[in-house]
């Protein structure tokens, strides 16, 4: 069993901002693979279902980014699974819009939500990084990751949505390498 976590911030305002694509990941996931219905637990939206043959529990904390951590935890806790088991989608400046990169471990890079996950469990989690590009300079961060992804961006998101959730088994069986390189070859498609 593994717990797969989007982050995002809760609310409709947030919905198609540059950092909720944790969310999109999460619920694209759901749709595509035909999980169960939304549950409200854990302080957040969690759903139950199986990728790959392996059973996945996914959740979206409803926290807020910077809180991200306490509803982490409660799952983890519950289910009594180890950080091993958890896997965190997130918005990642640092890579070209649309790059999809998988890591284990490592430091949060000023992002709220990993900050909030580590000081809960530490920092020895999988990360699938989401790549947002970078607005050039650190006074334009806060702006550009709390912005809505442009109208010319739509496009590439669906693609990025749709090649995770078309070769998400190989995140499930843990072969990140190939759905890295399965990820990139259905997007440059």
């Amino acid at each position: 069993m593994q717990l797969w976590v989007g982050l995002g911030n809760p609310g409709p305002q947030y919905a198609m901002h540059r950092h909720n694509v944790g969310f999109m990941v999460a619920d694209t996931l759901a749709e595509v693979h035909g999980f169960g219905p939304v549950q409200k637990k854990f302080q957040g939206w969690f759903q139950e279902g199986r990728i790959g043959g392996q059973k996945i529990l996914l959740l979206k904390p409803g926290t807020f980014m910077n809180e991200s951590g306490r509803a982490v935890g409660e799952a983890l806790r519950f289910y009594k699974l180890s950080i091993d088991a958890l896997t965190v989608f997130h918005d990642e400046l640092d890579l070209t819009p649309f790059k999809v990169k998988v890591k284990q471990g490592g430091g949060t890079a000023g992002h709220n939500g990993l900050r909030s996950i580590d000081q809960h469990l530490g920092p020895d989690f999988r990360r699938v990084r989401l790549g947002i590009g970078h607005p050039g300079h650190k006074d334009r961060v806060t702006g550009y990751v709390l912005g809505n992804f442009a109208k010319s961006e739509l496009d590439d998101l669906a693609d990025m949505l749709g090649a995770i959730a078309g070769e998400a088994e190989w995140l499930a069986k843990r072969d990140d390498v190939r759905f890295m390189s399965d990820v990139a070859l259905r997007m440059a498609q």
